[in-house]
C-alpha cells in the first residue's frame, strides 16, 4: 500500500524535530549538579540578628565518650514543705531570692493555734504563782490572823466551860433542868473543838507548806508547761523556714491558695525548692558502652543549645555505682531509650550563666 506524500513529510519532519531535542540534552548540565545560587546559600555563615556569631554548631571535640544530661546545684536541692495543711497566709520570698539558714519562707493561716498558746502560757504562769505561793509558805499577815483566830477560839472555850461548870453547881442545887444542863455542857465540847481546830491552823501556819502541797504545785507546773509547749509546736508547724542557705528555685504557691501538707515519702508537690547555686555540676547519663573508660578527674566540656559556642570546662567528681535507666531524653526520633546509663556527676568550673534543670551535653576528653 502506497503511503501518501503528507504522511512522509510529517514523519520526516519528527525524526528531525527528536534529533535536536537529543542533541540539546546531551549539551546540558546533568540535573543532579546544583545550581549557583544554592552553592551560595551553603557556604555563607548564619548569623544571629545583631552580632557576628556562627549559630552553626562546632564539631564535638575529641572524647572518649559524650552524653546527653541535665544541670543541678552543688548541693542537693531541698523540698521545703510544712507538716500539715492550712492556707497560706504569707509569702516572704520570691523565685531567684537568696535567703539564709532560718530565714522565714511563707506562713500558714494559724491564728486557732496562737490562741491556744496564748492561752497554755497563761496556764503556765498562775501554776508558776501557786508554785511560788507553796514554796514561800504563809505570810506574816496569814499568820497574825491565824493566830488571832486561834486566841479568840480558846477564849470562847473558856468562857463556855465556865458556864457549864455554873449549870452544873446550879443544876446541882436544883435551880435548873437537867436539859439546860445537857445544852451547856454541848456548847463547851463545841467550843473546845473550835479551839483545837484553829490551834491546829495556827500551828500549820507556823509550820509553812507540806511537801506534798510542794509536790503538786510543782507537778501543775510541768503539766502547764507541757501543754504549752505542745501548742508551741503545733504553732510552729504553721510556719516554713529556710534549712540553710541557696536561692529560691521554684515558688509554685500564692497568697490566699491552700497548701497540702506533703506526704510521708515527699510525694506530692513541695511549696518551695531550694538549691545552692554558687556551685553548679552536670549529671550525665553515659551509655553503658562508654563506662569502662571513664575515671573521677577527667576533664570534661559542657555544652548548652542556648549559648552557642561556648564550652564550659568541668571535672568528673563522682561516678555511679549503679546502671539505670535515662533521666535526659530529646526530641531525636532516633533517639534509644531502652538503653542503660550510668550516672556521672561533673563540677563545672567557675560560674557559667547555665540554669538549674537546664538540658547540656557533655564531653568527657581524652587524656594525653
Amino acid at each position: 500500500m502506497k503511503r501518501p506524500r503528507w504522511f512522509t513529510i510529517v514523519l520526516a519532519l519528527a525524526v528531525v524535530g527528536m534529533s535536536v531535542q537529543a542533541a540539546r540534552l546531551l549539551r546540558a548540565e546533568p540535573p543532579t549538579a546544583p545550581r549557583p545560587g544554592d552553592v551560595q546559600a551553603a557556604t555563607r555563615v548564619a548569623k544571629s540578628p545583631g552580632n557576628e556569631v556562627d549559630e552553626r554548631a562546632p564539631p564535638p571535640p575529641p572524647s572518649i565518650a559524650s552524653a546527653n544530661g541535665v544541670v543541678e546545684p552543688a548541693q542537693p536541692e531541698i523540698r521545703i514543705g510544712a507538716a500539715v495543711a492550712g492556707q497560706i497566709a504569707r509569702i516572704a520570698v520570691s523565685e531567684g531570692q537568696r535567703v539564709a539558714a532560718g530565714d522565714v519562707i511563707a506562713e500558714l493561716d494559724r491564728r486557732v493555734e496562737a490562741a491556744a498558746l496564748a492561752a497554755t502560757e497563761a496556764d503556765v504562769l498562775a501554776a508558776r504563782a501557786d508554785l511560788d505561793r507553796v514554796l514561800r509558805g504563809t505570810r506574816a499577815e496569814d499568820l497574825r490572823a491565824a493566830r488571832a483566830e486561834a486566841q479568840g477560839a480558846r477564849a470562847r472555850a473558856t468562857l463556855a466551860s465556865g458556864v457549864a461548870a455554873r449549870t452544873e453547881r446550879a443544876a446541882s442545887a436544883g435551880a435548873l433542868t437537867g436539859e439546860e444542863l445537857d445544852r451547856a455542857r454541848r456548847e463547851a465540847e463545841s467550843a473546845d473543838a473550835v479551839a483545837r481546830s484553829a490551834e491546829a491552823r495556827e500551828q500549820a501556819a507556823i509550820a509553812g507548806s507540806r511537801r506534798e502541797d510542794v509536790q503538786l504545785a510543782r507537778a501543775r507546773l510541768a503539766g502547764a508547761e507541757a501543754r504549752r509547749d505542745q501548742a508551741a509546736a503545733v504553732h510552729a508547724r504553721m510556719l516554713m523556714v529556710a534549712p540553710s542557705a541557696g536561692e529560691v528555685l521554684q515558688l509554685p504557691y500564692r497568697v490566699g491558695e491552700y497548701y497540702q501538707a506533703m506526704s510521708q515519702g515527699g510525694a506530692s508537690e513541695p511549696f518551695a525548692v531550694l538549691g545552692d547555686t554558687t556551685r553548679l555540676r552536670a549529671r550525665l547519663d553515659v551509655d553503658e558502652r562508654d563506662i569502662g573508660r571513664l575515671v573521677v578527674g577527667a576533664k570534661t566540656i559542657v555544652r548548652a543549645s542556648a549559648f552557642p559556642g561556648q564550652d564550659y570546662p568541668g571535672t568528673v567528681v563522682e561516678i555511679g555505682r549503679r546502671m539505670g535507666r535515662k533521666n535526659v531524653r530529646t526530641d531525636d526520633p532516633v533517639e534509644r531509650n531502652d538503653t542503660k546509663i550510668l550516672e556521672v556527676v561533673v563540677a563545672l568550673d567557675g560560674t557559667p550563666p547555665l540554669v538549674v534543670g537546664q538540658r547540656i551535653t557533655g564531653y568527657v576528653l581524652r587524656t594525653k
